[in-house]
This record gives C-alpha cells, structure tokens and sequence, in this order.
C-alpha cells in the first residue's frame, strides 16, 4: 500500500537534490575541464590518449542529466532536448566501447544493461528508428559478453525490453515472451553468472500479457498498479532499491512506453490519472511522434569525428550521418 505522506517526503527530497544539492557552477566546470582535456587530445591527434574520450561521455551525461532534472522540476519545462542528449550519449557509450574491445578487453564499461534498454525505448519514443535498430543489435550481439553483461535485477528492465520485442515484432534469443527465463537458461548453459535476474516479473508479467487489450477498464487497472508499485518503491528513495535513486526515481517512464506502445497499435490509453506519481513534472513532459534530432553537444561531436576520422572499424562508419 502506498503511504501517501512518505510518497510526497520522498519526492520532496528528490526535488530538493535538484534545486538546492546541485551546485550548477561546479558540474559546468567539470564539464569544461574535461572539454579542455579532449581539445587537446583531438588537436594532436593523440590516438594512445584516447580511451580518455570514451571516459568523457559519463561527464556530458551527468552534465545534461542535471540540466535536465533543472528544467523539469525546477523550471516546469515539458521539452526533452536535454533528456535525448543523455540518451544519445549512453548510445555512443556503447559504440565507443565496442571500439574498444580489442585494445582493452577488460576495461569496464560506463553504462549498465538498464541504460541501454532505457536509451532503447527512448530512441523508439522519440521515433528515432536508425539509431534504435543500431543500438538493439548492440544488444543483441553483445548480450552475455563484456560490453552486455545483463546482469539486471530491476523487474522493469526486462518489462521493458519485452514489450519493446512485441511493439517492433523482434527477438532476442528467439523469443519475445519471457526474455528475463531465457537470458537466464542461456547463462546458465554458458556459467555466466545469472542470480540477480528475477525469475518473476510480477505485475510486469501480468501487463506484458495483456497489454494488447482493448479494454480501456483493464488497462487503467493494470496502469495503476504498476503506479502503485513504482511510487512504494520510490517512497524508499535512500534505499536505491528498484527506483531508488535520484536520476529516474519518480519518472515512471516503464508506464509512458507502455502508453506509446498502445497508442501505436491503435489501442486506446487514459488521458487523465488521478495519482501522484503520474502527475509529476517528469510524468508530463511531452513526447511527439517524431521528436527532432537535438543540437549536438561539442564535446560528443569532437569525439565522434575523432573515432570516425581514426578507426574504420568504428561502427557508426557503417552507418553514416546519425542523429541528423
């Protein structure tokens, strides 16, 4: 059940993390520094240094994700260019690191198996499709090895990834039912280690069979109790458990993609809810069926044309000009 004074302590901390625990001129010059920084590796072609410029990716994600949490809760913007730099910048992430696979084997990655899927299903919100397909073959081709290990033990994760299997008619280890039962018998036929992936996915489970239904009553039903388990497990916000943390917390962005999914195959979702977490600033931004590209952070430019320029086998080579 849900406690809705602890719901409301929890957000409120969750904002003030935002609006009084961020120091803006300080993530700035993180920033710039380590703009600097790769200036000079890119000017001086300095190919030995260039592991630093994959590094780099985690500082302009933290750099947009403030950016963002400021002009949703702090200022009440519904826009999203900051929130698609982030995701951008979790997709090229993972070409970097595909790069680099070779060169360091055992350097580790920057990203986890749920960054991925979620810059996955923002990419299919966003209506970006180039970009989508390149990255679910990332996955697809990784999944189990270094570069995706997958150990993921968030349920909404593989929610998620399943619906996004059944929205675009694909699979992953040839299927798009039970993926999270099927990871796990493949790991354990490979001994990679498997233990924190749930074997249930409860409510989740329950929605990925039914969420095709042309009932509006179940489907509202079904929505409100994912809301009420996500707004329990956000109450617990210090925990970090499941929605326990201060980038994605009290955005329930497993219910917006099961509302564009359904509005995709022509289904018929609420345009109204009446609970807490739904109604949060992060809750209302505004996607459109095709979002625009954003304007390109520099710094992932300067980077990008790098690899582009030095390493043939980069995989956005193969692809020519993305987000664009």
């Amino acid at each position: 059940m849900i406690n809705p004074k602890k719901l409301k302590t929890a957000f409120k901390k969750y904002k003030k993390d935002v609006v009084s625990g961020t120091n803006y001129e300080v993530v700035r010059q993180d920033y710039d520094e380590r703009s600097n920084e790769v200036q000079d590796i890119v000017d001086s072609n300095q190919t030995e240094k260039d592991h630093i410029l994959l590094l780099s990716h985690l500082d302009i994600f933290t750099y947009y994700l403030k950016q963002w949490k400021k002009d949703v809760l702090v200022n009440g913007g519904k826009r999203t260019e900051t929130l698609k730099i982030m995701q951008m910048t979790v997709f090229y992430q993972c070409m970097g690191h595909d790069l680099y696979k070779v060169k360091y084997p055992k350097m580790r990655v920057g990203y986890s198996f749920g960054d991925v899927v979620g810059a996955l299903i923002h990419f299919t919100m966003f209506g970006w499709e180039k970009e989508e397909n390149i990255l679910f073959d990332f996955i697809a081709n990784n999944l189990g090895g270094h570069l995706m290990q997958a150990r993921e033990s968030d349920r909404h994760i593989w929610f998620l990834l399943e619906l996004y299997l059944q929205l675009r008619d694909k699979r992953l280890l040839d299927t798009d039912q039970q993926v999270h039962l099927a990871v796990i018998q493949k790991f354990k036929e490979a001994e990679i280690p498997y233990g924190l992936i749930p074997e249930d996915l409860g409510i989740y489970g329950k929605v990925l069979e039914q969420w095709k239904t042309a009932s509006s009553y179940e489907m509202e039903q079904l929505i409100a109790e994912m809301s009420v388990r996500h707004s329990v497990l956000v109450s617990e916000i210090d925990k970090m458990g499941e929605f326990g943390d201060y980038r994605y917390g009290f955005y329930p962005y497993e219910i917006l993609f099961l509302l564009h999914a359904r509005t995709k195959i022509g289904m018929p979702v609420p345009n109204e809810f009446n609970d807490f977490l739904m109604n949060t600033p992060e809750a209302k931004m505004e996607f459109n069926i095709h979002e625009p590209y954003p304007e390109w952070d520099p710094l992932m430019r300067s980077i990008d044309d790098f690899y582009r320029k030095n390493y043939p086998e980069y995989l956005p080579n193969q692809y020519g000009g993305l987000f664009q």
